[in-house]
Order: structure tokens, then C-alpha cells, then sequence
């Protein structure tokens, strides 16, 4: 068969070849080293951690190696387009600091766009072209129902599914055949025409894998579908390829198709990027390990985190420990260190199932908060409020006192880390407004309502809130030797009967009437925080409820 014949018969507007494209989009200008990586979501409108996961491993190679990272849009299957999900792709993910440097949205988008592949046509009709002209690609006028009686014949004779052998239909029409089909306008898809061995292998390095083994591709693919765009499997060798993508990181469930996209570079002639397939992100569900999940899990989705509150920096430096194997050890050399500065490998990506555990994310998020100055904490925290607790923004309109009350547990060299995310910390902080406080526990065993009441008015006889702690800590204990409180607990043990109790249990009182509970930081910095007149009223609202 002539099969420039049979090119041009199919593709009779494509002028331009794969060799002008060459020209158009030529190899960039980067130092050997550098990786040009990508993302290449669909527009669906879910954006989930996966996304996250895949672009921190892609920012991070490309960016420490002085490469470019990309962001193109997969957009060829028109019913998971919804309006407006790039750009909340975008938003999302620059709300956890990963940015591109060439894509769509950005500005100057870059040399090597359209960054959509609905936008690409032109492109992928010349490499289906080649194809065809090379009889590495034909056309299949297979109907639905055809196909569907092909894939129940298989199942009838337990064969493999695919289009491939007896069951390619399509695969050896004569020239004049497709010309008859073509008269009769009858749809077809272009597919790639296999030349594996069905008992062959051929073995491929994974840069996170390794060395792999796979059977040779023996499967007609669909290239192009009948309304003229790509599938995946074709639009990514394209596109990678005249985008000079040198490192394609990706999940593990696209391991399976590795035959059809190694054939197709092949075929198309272009020198195969390195694949690095990341392992699954698994959740612990009772004594399983399984894929986390779009509809049982609400942890999957990014929105799930900003709603939530955690900071971004937060998300970022968890997933980093799960990406690579030694980042935990460099960061506990390096506590106070960017993550910028942690070289990202691929050899050090797992190549099992990755755990992602809430309860580890919230150890990181705490130490990430507590590392926060007062006012970045304060910052991030309104913020928050601003997207997510408008109904209690009014609440927080005092940013001083919110600054000072986040300077509790912070006046030495061990800062507090008991906050976790945004809707956590409101929480934590609702006992020092006044709209939101509400006594919720009693007094201590040990104290009855008459002596807290008398403990009370000692307290407030004497109380400046200018005292620093020494001097504030001294008259506390006065206090408690004038009305018979033990200064250490264990002395009541010695002595029995001796004390009316001892000095945790004398704050104690105090605490309740500040926090409404007993388990609250230092009584010290809540008096800080809160300020003369406010302590003086909560310590005379307790007494009156007495």
C-alpha cells in the first residue's frame, strides 16, 4: 500500500510536518543538568492532594536543577470540562506555593504554548500523519456496536480485550476500501498500528523504579478519536516531546500503558523522557491499607486542607516526608532550614504504597505554627477567617489582642505547640472573648464554693497586672501561706490534715475563672493577654456564680 497515499487521503488539510514543528518549538537553552518537568491535569474542578503530591515532586526537580516546570491542561475529554477549573487549579495550588514558570495562566504564558491541548490540533494531526505515511497508524471505522460485539466475543473466548490480531478489523484495509468509507462519511478514529511481539519483552529504567521489564505493546491503541483530538496516550508523547520534557513524574497507574507510550516515541522517532512513576498515596482504614478515595475520603481534596485551616507551608513539608525517603533526617539537622535548600531525588521516592497520616501532619503543622512569628501567625490566622469564619470575624477585629494572646506559651525559648489549623485554633482561643467564654467545669475537689470566693478577693487585693511573674508568683504564694495552702503538693502527704490544700489547686481557682477551665496555660501570660479589666471581671463573674 502507499501509505504517503493514504496520509494525505486522511489528513488533506495538514500541511505542516513533524520537522516544521521541530524548528518551532526547538530544544531549549539549559544547562545540562536541568529537568523541564510538568503537570498535566484535567479541568474537572477537583483538585486533590495527588495533584499537590505530583507537582512538589515536579517543582522540586525542576527548580533545583535550574530547569523549567510546567503546567499544561488535558482538557481533550469535553464531559470532565468545568467551567473555571483552571483557574481554581491554579489559585489552589499557588496557595501552597507551587508556581509555574511556563503554562497556561501564566503571563507570559511561554515559547512552547498553546498550554491546552484543545488548542493543539494542528499538532497532533501532523504527528498522526507521520504515523500513517510510516504505517506505524490507521484509520478504524469501527462502530460502537462493533466494538461492542468484538469485546464480547473475546470474553466468549477468553482472550484478551483489545483491537489487536483477528479481532483489528480495520487494521488491513486496502486504500481504496478507506475511500469507500470516506464517501459514505462514515466517522473513524486513527489507531496505532502494533508491531510488538505478543511473547516479547523489553526493559525500560523507571527513574524511581529502576529497571523494568514489561511485555512489548501489542494493542491498536486509539490515537485520535473521531471528533479529531487526542487521547492521552498520544497527546502525551506530543506534547512532552515539543515541550522538551525531559522528566515525566506520575503516578503508578499509568505503569500499565509504559508499553503503548514507549512504542509511540518509537514510532514517532523522538528520544524518550526519562519516567519516573510515584507510588499511591494509601490511608490506614482499620487493619487495611487502601488508595485514598474521591468519595470516602474528605482528606483527598486541597479544599479539605484550606477550609480547615492548615497552613500551606504546613501541607508542603509533610508531603516533602513523604516524597523522599531521607528529607525527615535533613530536617532534623537543618530545623530552621527552607525546604529549598533539601536535595529532591528520585532515587529516594518509594516505589510501595505511601502512608499519609493526619495525626503526623498535625506534629508537622504544630511545629510549623510555633515557628511562626506572632504576627505571621496572626496574619495567617485572619486570613482564614476572612474565607472561612465570616460569621465571627467581628470577633477577632482587635488584632492587638490577638497578638497578644497568641504571645502565651511564648515568652521563652520552648514556644507553645498546641496549635494546629485555623478552625482548631478558634477552638483553642474562644475562652478569651467574651461573646464565646462559658464556665465549663467546677471547681477543684479540694476547694469549696466559700473558700474559692475567699480566695478570690485575697487574689484581687493584690493583683498588678504590671507585675512581672517572679513578683506575681510570689504574691500567689503569700497568698497561699496566709490561708493555709500547702506550696507543694507532696508537703499535704507529710502532713495530713495540716493544709486546706496546696498551691496548684489555689490557681486552679483562678484558671477556671480566666478560662472557665481547669486545664489552661499559664496563669501568668493568660493575665498578659487578657488584660487588667478583663481578669478582674472574669475573676468577679466566678464569684458572683458562687
Amino acid at each position: 500500500m502507499d501509505y504517503k497515499a493514504l496520509s494525505e487521503l486522511l489528513f488533506p488539510d495538514v500541511k505542516d510536518t513533524l520537522q516544521d514543528y521541530e524548528i518551532r518549538y526547538p530544544w531549549r537553552d539549559l544547562p545540562k543538568e536541568a529537568m523541564v518537568t510538568r503537570l498535566a491535569p484535567s479541568p474537572t474542578g477537583f483538585i486533590h492532594l495527588g495533584n499537590l503530591y505530583q507537582a512538589l515532586a515536579n517543582e522540586r526537580l525542576a527548580h533545583q536543577s535550574q530547569g523549567r516546570f510546567i503546567l499544561r491542561i488535558e482538557d481533550t475529554d469535553e464531559k470532565r470540562k468545568v467551567e473555571g477549573a483552571i483557574e481554581l487549579l491554579v489559585s489552589t495550588l499557588a496557595y501552597f506555593g507551587i508556581n509555574f514558570d511556563e503554562g497556561i495562566l501564566c503571563n507570559p504564558q511561554g515559547d512552547y504554548a498553546p498550554y491546552q491541548q484543545s488548542e493543539r490540533r494542528d499538532l497532533y494531526g501532523a504527528a498522526a500523519k507521520f504515523l500513517v505515511a510510516n504505517d506505524c497508524a490507521y484509520p478504524c471505522f469501527c462502530s460502537e456496536e462493533e466494538l461492542a460485539l468484538s469485546h464480547q466475543r473475546q470474553a466468549d473466548e477468553k482472550a484478551d480485550f483489545g483491537y489487536y490480531g483477528i479481532y483489528a478489523k480495520c487494521r488491513d484495509l486496502t486504500i481504496d476500501q478507506v475511500k469507500d468509507k470516506l464517501s459514505q462519511h462514515i466517522p473513524f478514529t486513527i489507531r496505532l498500528k502494533a508491531k510488538g511481539d505478543p511473547n516479547g519483552t523489553f526493559t525500560i529504567h523507571d527513574g524511581i523504579r529502576g529497571d523494568l521489564t514489561m511485555p512489548q505493546n501489542t494493542n491498536d491503541t486509539v490515537l485520535l478519536k473521531s471528533n479529531g483530538l487526542p487521547t492521552y496516550h498520544f497527546a502525551h508523547a506530543v506534547d512532552d516531546h515539543f515541550m522538551r520534557v525531559t522528566h515525566v513524574i506520575r503516578g503508578e497507574e499509568w505503569l500499565s500503558t509504559l508499553p503503548v507510550h514507549v512504542q509511540l516515541f518509537e514510532y514517532l522517532q523522538f528520544p524518550l523522557p526519562v519516567y519516573c512513576h510515584t507510588t499511591l498515596l494509601l490511608k490506614q482504614d482499620g487493619e487495611i491499607r487502601r488508595k485514598l478515595s474521591k468519595r470516602k475520603d474528605p482528606e483527598l481534596s486541597l479544599e479539605y486542607y484550606k477550609s480547615l485551616g492548615y497552613h500551606p507551608l504546613a501541607v508542603k513539608e509533610y508531603l516533602m516526608r513523604v516524597l523522599n525517603s531521607n528529607y525527615e533526617a535533613w530536617r532534623d539537622e537543618n530545623p530552621k532550614a527552607d525546604l529549598t535548600g533539601f536535595s529532591f531525588t528520585t532515587a529516594k521516592m518509594g516505589s510501595s504504597g505511601a502512608l499519609f497520616d493526619l495525626s503526623k501532619l498535625n506534629d508537622v503543622s504544630k511545629d510549623i505554627l510555633a515557628d511562626l512569628s506572632v504576627e505571621a501567625l496572626c496574619d495567617f490566622f485572619l486570613d482564614w477567617v476572612k474565607d472561612y469564619d465570616q460569621d465571627n470575624l467581628t470577633i477577632y477585629n482587635d488584632k492587638a489582642y490577638l497578638k497578644r494572646i497568641f504571645m502565651v506559651g511564648r515568652y521563652d525559648n520552648n514556644p507553645r505547640k498546641d496549635l494546629i489549623y485555623g478552625k482548631q485554633i478558634t477552638e483553642k482561643i474562644a475562652f478569651y472573648f467574651d461573646t464565646l467564654f462559658a464556665i465549663k467545669e467546677g471547681l477543684p475537689p479540694a476547694i469549696d464554693n466559700a473558700s474559692a470566693k475567699e480566695l478570690i478577693t485575697a487574689y484581687l487585693e493584690t493583683m498588678d497586672i504590671s507585675d512581672d511573674k517572679e513578683t506575681w508568683f510570689n504574691k500567689v504564694r503569700a497568698l497561699c501561706e496566709v490561708h493555709n495552702y500547702a506550696l507543694k503538693a507532696k508537703l499535704i502527704q507529710k502532713e495530713p490534715g495540716k493544709y486546706r490544700g496546696h498551691i496548684g489547686e489555689v490557681t486552679a481557682v483562678f484558671r477556671l475563672a480566666l478560662a472557665g477551665t481547669l486545664n489552661a496555660p499559664d496563669l501568668w501570660e493568660l493575665q498578659q493577654a487578657m488584660g487588667e479589666q478583663r481578669v478582674v471581671e472574669r475573676l468577679q463573674k466566678l464569684y458572683n456564680a458562687l
